[in-house]
């Protein structure tokens, strides 16, 4: 556990330009603020934005652990976009595009229009003679 900690913390320490980092104690998650004199809180007062940025690390730390040293591709994400205010929809949005300036392909299922308006997107159509996919870039 200790270890998935340490890459989650790496990660979210290169999302958020160093601003957060990760740590256990006792069998609970903490966030040390760097921003706030280090400031160390329990993860589940984290604002919408702090919690995408640290469920998105631990996601991304779980799948390099579990790829045992092989590349993966793409990560998808699926999760409820719909209950985040504008504020942390920009801190979403910030955060994938600072993914795929780094070329990690980073797969978002949302039905969220201001989400989706500024994301490259996939659409699938379905139809008797099967599904077709299009492609449109924000």
């Amino acid at each position: 556990e200790s270890e998935l900690v340490t890459l989650a913390s790496n990660v979210l320490k290169d999302l958020t330009d160093s601003r957060y980092v990760l740590t256990i104690q006792d069998g609970d998650y903490y966030i040390e603020d760097n921003w706030n004199g280090g400031e160390s809180r329990k993860v589940q007062t984290l604002s919408g934005g702090e919690t995408f940025a640290t469920s998105l690390s631990m996601a991304l730390a779980l799948s390099e652990k579990l790829s045992m040293g092989a590349e993966l591709g793409s990560l998808f994400l699926d999760e409820g976009f719909g209950t985040l205010d504008a504020e942390t929809l920009e801190t979403v949005h910030q955060i994938l595009e600072s993914l795929r300036q780094r070329d990690r392909l980073i797969g978002v299922i949302t039905h969220v229009k201001a989400l989706g308006e500024r994301l490259p997107q996939v659409k699938v159509r379905k139809s008797p003679e099967g599904s077709e996919l299009e492609v449109e870039v924000v």
